[in-house]
């Protein structure tokens, strides 16, 4: 059977379904997106560029992708929304691709479309891609009734216990297809988020809004600040772009770096 091309807003929930499939998502193109693409030994994988970012994280999983085989493609961030893989697979353009879909003929400046039908006929190499070591860690620990801060690579290492501690996540700030569910999945104190260059409209950050709607501060950092995908370089080098209501509301702002920020809320 022809291998499909599969439609997931993020890649923290594939499936058995994805092995072998061609898999468009909305996700960024960094490093622990691409461990969790290729831990669901997919074909080939089309990401979002994320404004490519420091150090050109918002791509750095294609190089690491090639390395195992796997064929890979980021789009424009300008060209489709972050989180959306239904709007990437419509109106992306592609930006970046590993020599192994090149060898498919994919090619920056190509539709999505067009791509992941090229990528149907790309090798299966099923392989394993380690993931980010420490990819949570504890940045700051709770102290006399003060919060814990916890860093956390992606929102898909977000845990029931992360309720009321104040998190710092490498992942960008946008919904998941738009869908305001998936803000955040607990009550934090804060959050903060990458920017991931912001996108049109400000679409990239449209988590901050639903959570102040929610109550909770949450702020998003600089895409050329720190890496995407790495809470550890948010939190040591990361500048603030944008902030919510709530976070504004306790002095958070944009231009101020990430670990002040965050002492606000201990």
């Amino acid at each position: 059977m022809a291998p499909k091309i599969l439609l997931a807003d993020t890649v923290t929930r594939l499936g058995a379904e994805h092995a072998g499939q061609v898999l468009v998502t909305g996700s960024h193109g960094g490093i622990i997106a691409a461990a969790y693409a290729a831990q669901a030994h997919v074909r080939a994988a089309i990401f979002n560029d994320a404004g490519r970012g420091c150090d050109d994280a918002g791509v750095a999983g294609l190089a690491a992708l090639d390395r195992i085989g796997i064929a890979a493609c980021a789009v424009a961030h300008t060209s489709a929304r972050i989180g959306d893989a239904a709007n990437a697979f419509a109106r992306g353009i592609v930006s970046a691709c590993n020599a192994t879909a090149a060898a498919s003929g994919v090619a920056p400046g190509m539709r999505c479309e067009t791509a992941a039908a090229l990528l149907r006929a790309a090798a299966w190499a099923s392989a394993d891609l380690a993931f980010p070591s420490e990819s949570r860690t504890l940045l700051a620990p709770a102290f006399g009734g003060l919060p814990p801060v916890w860093g956390l690579d992606s929102i898909g290492l977000v845990a029931p216990t992360d309720a009321g501690a104040v998190l710092v996540i490498g992942s960008h700030a946008a919904l998941h297809g738009g869908d305001p569910a998936t803000a955040l999945p607990v009550a934090a104190r804060a959050a903060f988020f990458h920017d991931a260059g912001r996108g049109a409209s400000d679409a990239n950050v449209s988590r901050l809004p639903v959570l102040a709607d929610g109550g909770i501060p949450a702020a998003a950092v600089d895409f050329r600040s720190a890496r995407i995908g790495d809470a550890r370089s948010l939190w040591e080098t990361g500048v603030l772009s944008v902030a919510n209501a709530p976070a504004a509301a306790l002095g958070v702002a944009a231009g101020m770096r990430v670990r002040d920020a965050a002492a606000r809320f201990r």
